[in-house]
């Protein structure tokens, strides 16, 4: 009997261990995870109100594939509205990893050649090449992101487009902020370290104008705040952005964001627990414990627009600049377990006063220039080969982005944010 007893217990306490590791696994499986909230900025639903013909046709030229965050966004908006639409796979024509050279012309023409009615291309660089295709047949619809040439070319079937991001990014620059105040709450750092790292692709005014208002988000929020920026000269190096940001770690920066389009600056900071914000996508699945947030552009509202604005007949805007109510400017949900508490709360209150124009992101109060209120400020809008300032963009008090053309040409150099390298351009 009392063997019977014995191996009961044992048997007993095997089970109670064996449950108490089954506990601990769990509690690190969920460590593993990232907690997010719904995104602050909510969601547009896309919906169909149009028809499109049997015949219709639409290619794509991108400069990567699905490895590129930057990519892979405008796939992903490329299929939501392929669902939405009941596109077929016969309609929607893919040109993937076309680089910035005549091969972009080449891609042009073969999608024309294969029927399609519209062609858009995704790179700055891809620009004077689709510009050449478009002036060979006027009959086809191209459309190209982020470009700066539509509104002085005089094509009537040449598109640019983008979105106000610079909004998306001063949201994510204020999570930013928040955090950096609950690191100087804790102790981890002092006001006067409170300095972020920025890993930018090149000098041009699009980087520009993200890093800045990321930086003025940040400081509305945490005054002391202070940035540096590494550029790395492509839009796509994963061990270039590695580097920078490993760089931007050792030179002292506690928080790092990006404008550079791999896994590179997000992965750094997971390694070295350095909290993150990422772009154009949610890193949370391979960062848990570091990502905070993400903002970007969801093409699917443009794409949606200019293919109803062929299927009716309609113009097509030659500057289209898309925003948080049409649902262009996409923030991702919170990450709990990095952001600070509180985040999704004020974010929802920032992106309010955004919309209603009660906050300005450029707002010349904000910031200074060689320790000076900025006055008057002539911008480069009607870009020339010599890039020649063309446009007062200052007046009520701020400097009016993406208002004179949807491409930003916000490259001011305001105080607060030091720049580690400057020969990409």
């Amino acid at each position: 009997m009392f063997k019977k007893i014995l191996s009961l217990c044992l048997a007993l306490l095997m089970v109670a261990a064996l449950c108490a590791t089954l506990a601990s696994c769990s509690e690190d499986m969920e460590s593993d995870e990232a907690k997010i909230t719904d995104s602050p900025l909510g969601e547009v639903e896309l919906k169909k109100d149009f028809d499109v013909p049997e015949d219709f046709k639409i290619g794509f030229i991108l400069l990567h594939d699905e490895q590129s965050t930057y990519d892979l966004n405008f796939i992903n908006a490329v299929e939501k509205v392929k669902t939405v639409l009941g596109l077929t796979n016969e309609q929607v024509i893919y040109k993937k990893n076309v680089p910035e050279s005549n091969a972009c012309y080449e891609a042009a023409c073969d999608l024309v050649d294969e029927g399609c009615d519209i062609i858009f291309a995704d790179s700055f660089g891809h620009e004077t090449h689709l510009l050449k295709a478009a002036e060979e047949h006027p009959d086809v619809e191209f459309c190209h992101a982020t470009g700066t040439m539509a509104h002085t070319a005089g094509l009537d079937n040449f598109h640019n487009a983008f979105a106000s991001i610079y909004e998306g990014r001063y949201l994510a620059g204020v999570a930013a902020g928040l955090k950096l105040n609950e690191m100087i709450a804790n102790g981890d750092i002092t006001a006067e370290e409170a300095k972020m790292g920025y890993v930018g692709a090149f000098t041009f005014a699009e980087v520009i104008s993200g890093y800045t208002s990321f930086y003025l988000g940040a400081k509305s929020v945490c005054p002391s705040v202070t940035m540096e920026v590494q550029f790395t000269g492509s839009w796509y190096d994963e061990n270039g952005e590695k580097n920078a940001a490993t760089a931007l770690i050792n030179n002292g920066c506690v928080l790092i964001s990006q404008h550079a389009d791999s896994m590179g600056a997000p992965s750094v900071c997971e390694e070295k627990n350095v909290p993150n914000v990422s772009y154009n996508g949610s890193t949370a699945e391979s960062c848990p414990n570091t990502f905070i947030v993400s903002s970007r552009i969801d093409w699917a509202p443009y794409y949606m627009y200019i293919i109803k604005s062929y299927c009716q007949g309609t113009e097509i805007a030659t500057d289209w600049c898309g925003g948080a109510e049409q649902g262009s400017v996409v923030l991702t949900g919170i990450n709990e377990k990095a952001a600070a508490d509180g985040t999704y709360e004020k974010l929802v209150e920032v992106a309010a006063k955004l919309k209603s124009g009660e906050i300005k992101v450029f707002d010349t109060d904000t910031f200074t220039v060689g320790g000076e209120k900025l006055e008057s400020y002539t911008a480069d809008v009607n870009t020339d080969a010599a890039f020649t300032p063309d446009t007062e963009a200052i007046a009520d008090g701020y400097f009016h982005e993406s208002e004179y053309r949807a491409a930003p040409y916000f490259d001011v150099r305001i105080d607060g944010i030091k720049l580690l390298n400057e020969n990409y351009g």
